[in-house]
């Protein structure tokens, strides 16, 4: 009888985590395969321009461009450069940078800003990212938020392909394309996930379903936006959940380019994701009662939910295995399963030299990002009230 169940047990996990590397994309990837090959056939039926065209300055939107900055000393100045350079009429243009408390150069690098587009808030004590969204909202004066990090760099014409679709009044938000500068480690790690991550969520968008932006580049109605509470701790999910409840649509533009810098190891990017993951746990319920389409339900609980329990489903690949051992495949599969562990291990202890070796470290990525996504459902389980967020390095 316990054989029997663990059989099961084990099968049923590993179709699960097989369908959420494998099968959920070969899925998305065949969907999509025949709604671009309809968009094709209507083009060349009606030769219409599918593309959505920019908009000529007049007609452009005014646009706040809002973040929150806490200890950005090592990009802030490059920050601010690149802000001003951007392509988009100065008297259209507010930019809002709160600093929630922060105890290196930030402020001292935010008090050299001589530029009348530009506000600046100091806030000595450290009360959140979502805290010091909502002082910028308050002073945001445009109908356009373009919401980022304190790190992320714009190309020069993102706002304009940002808000273009708003010209549509059905949309209410739209998300950037990101891409990371990347050092030797998180080439290797972080890189790799992010390509494939990137993919998955183009396929979606062509679908029309949009799960979550990238926090550091998207765009929102600011009648509709409105901070999340202090004590989220990811406000970019959240923030889309409300723009599908207000009943709007949520668009995705690969031509909104900006570039961002990774945890410098996987070791921060750890961190980053228990946050992440303890965050995403407490919003479960909430995301769960957003109005979705059939389509976006089923990517949800594909490309999210599967991946947040993927932790569970590999505890429960390895311990029943260990009941039904008196077969000789499962002593390969628990051999197989100890080998990665061992992969992740060496990976951790050889992570420098064995950063120059290309995947040599995917094992340790692996492994660190679904041990986060676990201490991040215990943290959320046992109620913690985290609200201010590291810089990760």
């Amino acid at each position: 009888m316990i054989a029997a169940v663990a059989l099961a047990l084990f099968w049923t996990a590993v179709a699960l985590v097989v369908y959420t590397h494998v099968g959920y994309p070969v899925v998305l990837f065949v969907c999509y395969g025949l709604v671009q090959m309809k968009r094709d056939w209507q083009f060349l039926h009606h030769r219409r321009d599918r593309r959505r065209a920019e908009l000529a300055d007049a007609d452009l939107p005014t646009v706040t461009v809002l973040f929150a900055a806490y200890n950005e000393e090592e990009h802030l100045a490059e920050k601010l450069e690149n802000t001003k350079l951007l392509d988009y009429p100065a008297d259209k243009l507010q930019v809002v940078i709160v600093s929630d408390g922060s105890a290196d150069r930030t402020n001292a690098i935010l008090a050299t800003v001589d530029d009348p587009r530009f506000e600046i808030v100091i806030r000595n004590e450290r009360a959140g990212k979502c805290a010091a969204l909502a002082v910028a909202v308050e002073r945001a004066r445009h109908s356009i938020f373009v919401l980022c990090d304190g790190s992320t760099m714009f190309a020069p014409d993102a706002l304009r392909k940002l808000v273009r679709h708003f010209q549509d009044p059905t949309i209410g938000a739209v998300c950037g394309a990101l891409s990371f500068e990347c050092n030797a480690e998180s080439s290797q790690t972080e890189g790799l996930y992010w390509k494939y991550e990137t993919a998955l969520r183009l396929m979606e968008a062509r679908l029309g379903a949009t799960l979550t932006p990238s926090g550091a580049i998207y765009a929102v109605r600011g009648e509709i936006y409105s901070p999340p509470s202090p004590d989220v701790l990811v406000d970019d999910i959240l923030t889309l959940m409300n723009v599908r409840s207000a009943g709007f649509a949520v668009h995705y533009d690969p031509e909104a380019k900006a570039v961002d810098f990774p945890a410098t190891s996987v070791a921060g990017e750890f961190h980053r994701r228990v946050r992440i993951s303890t965050g995403s746990f407490r919003a479960l319920p909430a995301l769960l009662r957003t109005p979705k389409t059939h389509f976006t339900s089923f990517a949800f609980f594909s490309h999210k939910l599967l991946r947040w329990i993927l932790p569970l489903l590999m505890i429960a690949i390895f311990v029943s295995n260990l009941f039904v051992l008196d077969r000789a495949f499962y002593q390969f599969t628990l051999a197989a399963q100890l080998v990665i562990l061992l992969w992740a291990a060496l990976g951790y202890l050889f992570r420098e030299p064995l950063s120059r070796v290309r995947f040599s470290l995917v094992g340790y990525f692996l492994v660190a990002m679904n041990l986060a996504f676990l201490v991040g459902l215990v943290r959320c389980l046992a109620g913690g009230k985290e609200v201010a967020w590291q810089r990760t390095s």
